[in-house]
């Protein structure tokens, strides 16, 4: 239950970090045709592409998605705990098997 707070308190400060930086962010609308592509930023943050923009959506998706499996998880163990409990030991005794076999 530990590890899914931490998981769950990590997951909340990257969204908070990614939000942050997207409002940080200037709009394309706003910095469109102001500069060249050769221009170096004068302090300001780089303008996104296309590819970033998608890259940043799906990982905050994935995010989202972590976060509602965590939860999800966290309230059946809460609902289950002896079910929880014996799938636990025997997911640790076949991990240990298969590491001891080296």
């Amino acid at each position: 239950m530990a590890t899914d707070a931490i998981l769950s308190r990590e997951l909340k400060s990257l969204q908070e970090e990614m939000s942050s930086a997207k409002r940080e962010s200037p709009s394309p609308a706003a910095s469109a045709g102001t500069a060249a592509p050769t221009d170096k930023p004068t302090g300001a943050a780089p303008k996104d592409t296309v590819e970033e923009r998608e890259a940043r959506e799906q990982l905050r998706e994935f995010v989202d998605e972590l976060s509602k499996l965590v939860e999800e998880g966290s309230k059946n163990v809460a609902a289950h705990p002896i079910a929880s409990m014996a799938g636990a030991l025997v997911v640790g005794i076949l991990i240990g098997r298969l590491l001891g076999r080296r």
